[in-house]
């Protein structure tokens, strides 16, 4: 490569860097989102008192986005009429996925998931109207188990359990009424063997 060539890829890279970062607009535009605008993050405004994001003074709908650079993405998050609704995803710098949940009408809803950095899968969780429901499981970066825990209306109900990277279990109980039925943390005393105390 000529000091020409190096010279005119430079000014390419910083008029694209400019061009991002002064531009309402993402230059980005993905297939199957290409109707709704993108805008960065810090030119959409949060009302806290109401809950609603504005853009240029009107309820926001659309994508907004942050990015490492033009064309790589660090967040970008749906909005409709204010509130989040629909995908919302988290990239790393190298463009791996790190996070990705769904909201409806601004509360998370369905399946939101998290990953090492290493792609393995951190965790699960369910939500139903903004509150945990149903099986919640997390992974230790390796890609062992760590918790699997079962909410209702985002309490403890049924079996919780949490295991040490090596797979042994050190939790083991039952949640039922706001009781606890069974080891919580707890390590036992005595052993038995063949059901005789040792």
């Amino acid at each position: 490569m000529t000091m020409q060539d190096r010279l005119v890829t430079l000014i390419k890279i910083a008029a694209l860097v400019m061009l991002f970062s002064c531009s309402e607009y993402s230059t980005v535009t993905i297939v199957d989102d290409s109707q709704y605008i993108h805008v960065l993050t810090r030119l959409v405004e949060l009302r806290p008192a109401e809950g609603i994001t504005y853009y240029k003074g009107k309820p926001f709908t659309g994508f907004t986005i942050e990015a490492y650079a033009p064309n790589q993405f660090a967040e970008k998050v749906r909005y409709i009429d204010g509130v989040k609704d629909g995908y919302s995803r988290k990239w790393f710098e190298d463009g791996q996925l790190s996070y990705e949940a769904n909201y409806k009408q601004g509360k998370l809803n369905g399946k939101s998931n998290s990953y090492w950095k290493n792609g393995n899968k951190r965790t699960e969780s369910n939500y139903v109207k903004g509150i945990a429901e149903g099986h919640q499981l997390q992974w230790y970066r390796s890609g062992n188990i760590f918790k699997k825990i079962h909410l209702v209306n985002g309490a403890e109900e049924g079996l919780q359990q949490s295991f040490r990277e090596n797979g042994k279990l050190y939790n083991n109980y039952e949640a039922k009424n706001g009781r606890i039925f069974g080891l919580k943390r707890s390590k036992l005393c005595f052993q038995l063997d063949d059901e005789e105390l040792n």
